[in-house]
C-alpha cells in the first residue's frame, strides 16, 4: 500500500469540538502509563489473591503462605511487587511485620473488579 493510502481515510470528518474536549482532559503520558503499570499488577492470581486476603485482615507473610498454600519466599516477593505499586503498606510489631491494603482505593478497585464480572 502507499502511504497516501495508509494515511487517508474516504470518510474522514474530524469533530474537532470533541478532539479538542478530549486533549484537554487526557491526563499526561507518563500518568496513563503508571496507571497501565498498575493494572499490570492486578494481571496476576497470587497478588489479586494475596490482595483479597488483606481485604479481609491484616496478616503476617505466615499467615498468607498457609492460606494461600504457598511458600513464605514466594508469598514475600509477591508482597514486594505489590508494595513497590503502592497497593499495601506494612506495619512492625515487634518481631513481626503486618500486612494490609494501602487505602480504600485499592479495596475499591478489588470490590468493583468484582461486581463487574460478576454481573449477569
Amino acid at each position: 500500500m502507499s502511504e497516501r493510502t495508509i494515511d487517508s481515510c474516504s470518510f474522514l470528518c474530524v469533530h474537532e469540538d470533541v478532539v479538542t474536549q478530549v486533549q484537554q482532559s487526557l491526563p499526561e503520558m507518563t500518568q496513563l502509563l503508571r496507571l497501565a503499570d498498575l493494572f499490570k499488577t492486578f494481571g496476576d492470581g497470587t497478588r489479586v489473591r494475596i490482595l483479597y486476603v488483606l481485604l479481609e485482615a491484616e496478616v503476617c507473610v505466615c499467615d498468607l503462605a498457609t492460606l494461600l498454600g504457598m511458600t513464605q519466599s514466594a508469598v514475600s516477593h509477591q508482597l514486594r511487587i505489590l508494595k513497590d505499586a503502592r497497593l499495601i503498606k506494612s506495619r512492625r510489631d515487634g518481631k513481626t511485620v503486618f500486612y494490609s491494603l494501602a487505602d480504600e482505593h485499592v479495596a475499591t478497585l478489588l470490590k468493583q473488579g468484582m461486581e463487574h464480572i460478576c454481573e449477569a
